[in-house]
């Protein structure tokens, strides 16, 4: 499966307990995900989902043909996908981050700001992280006030930016 095809979902920590079951950091915006899916793909390797659980903010998956802690420790680090074929269906107006990847970011008026480089969403507000043609990076908070449309099918996201947003 080709990597456009898959989703990054999280990362392996770590092996937990003694049969196999490994820790992992969740990307997804629901760590109850992992529980809906019955294939996840390490690197190109797809593996059965033989159980799921929850600890605190950690997903712990039971990987077909993983049944000691050794094997689920040489998993550490190992990066973990989903097939983009079992994404929800969205709603209008909403879409997925990795659809806009380097979309064009304009001003209202047309005019070039950049591509967007990235989404962080670890923080209270996700910010738009706006890849400069004279280099650097330009952040946006997602925003109405700055974020004034956003067309996946076009690649194409519209900003409003105030006065000295640029030059930070």
């Amino acid at each position: 499966m080709k990597r456009e095809d898959k989703v990054l979902i999280g990362k392996i920590t770590s092996a937990s307990g003694l049969r196999g079951e490994v820790r992992i950091y969740c990307y997804a915006a629901r760590k109850e995900r992992f529980a809906e899916l019955e294939e996840v793909f390490l690197g190109d390797e797809a593996r059965r989902v033989d159980g799921c659980r929850y600890q605190k903010n950690m997903v712990i998956l039971k990987l077909e043909g993983v049944d000691s802690r050794d094997q689920a420790e040489r998993l550490r680090g190992a990066e973990v996908f989903m097939a983009a074929s079992d994404l929800p269906a969205l709603e209008p107006g909403e879409y997925y981050i990795r659809d806009l990847l380097g979309a064009r970011v304009v001003r209202e008026d047309g005019s070039p700001v950049g591509s967007l480089k990235d989404v962080l969403t670890d923080r209270p507000q996700d910010l738009f992280v706006v890849a400069r043609p004279a280099g650097g990076d330009l952040l946006i908070p997602n925003l109405p006030v700055f974020i004034r449309d956003i067309d996946p099918r076009e690649g194409l996201i519209t900003v409003s930016l105030i006065e000295g947003m640029e030059e930070l």
